[in-house]
């Protein structure tokens, strides 16, 4: 199992931290956003990262990709057996998508005035459910979860991104240590990804 990935985008991120706490075998090949090798291109028609190839199937979408692996490797689970559960999962895993994850690519990839407002819609965004890790150690949940995974890079990044969440945020930066102390996370970060913290 191969996955075409960046050194340092989120999308990328969630999947390799997926690959890592699922214990996959798989061999990482890291690759320049602006200069894509050439069996990506013919892998891929969208030329887009990640991009997992398993044998014959090759997948592309960090979502696709996470979802194929869990229903692939079904062990340790990452999303509820339920499906009330799981549709609940999947609706917060459509929120963070949806609310956090445009605001995090205008910080890395615009202007000032737009930077700014992303940066605080963020900070407001992420404390108002801070609320949730008083009553579960994940994001609604005991146990790690797809979610926690793609919720996980964007608490990584803040530092580097000069955000530091409100007092009465306390049990979110709590929350965000566990993550980072998880062996599936620690293994999935590349060395890019170490300097932001440093």
């Amino acid at each position: 199992m191969n996955l075409y990935t960046t050194a340092s985008s989120i999308e990328c991120h969630r999947t390799r931290i997926v690959l890592n706490e699922k214990d996959i075998a798989h061999e990482l090949i890291l690759c320049d956003p602006k200069k894509l090798p050439e069996d990506l291109i013919d892998l891929n028609p969208y030329g887009s990262l990640p991009t997992l190839v398993d044998r014959d199937l090759v997948l592309y979408n960090s979502r696709v990709i996470m979802e194929y692996l869990e229903e692939r490797f079904p062990h340790p689970p990452l999303m509820p057996v339920g499906p009330v559960q799981r549709a609940q999962m999947r609706l917060a895993l459509f929120q963070v998508e949806h609310d956090w994850y445009p605001l995090v690519d205008i910080i890395e990839t615009k202007g000032e005035k737009a930077v700014a407002k992303a940066k605080k819609d963020l900070t407001e965004s992420i404390a108002s459910v801070a609320e949730i890790f008083n009553v579960m150690p994940y994001f609604l949940s005991e146990d790690f979860t797809l979610v926690d995974a793609s919720v996980a890079p964007i608490l990584w990044r803040l530092r580097h991104y000069g955000i530091e969440l409100p007092k009465e945020a306390k049990s979110i930066n709590t929350y965000a240590d566990r993550l980072f102390e998880r062996d599936g996370f620690k293994l999935a970060l590349t060395e890019s990804e170490r300097e932001l913290r440093l």
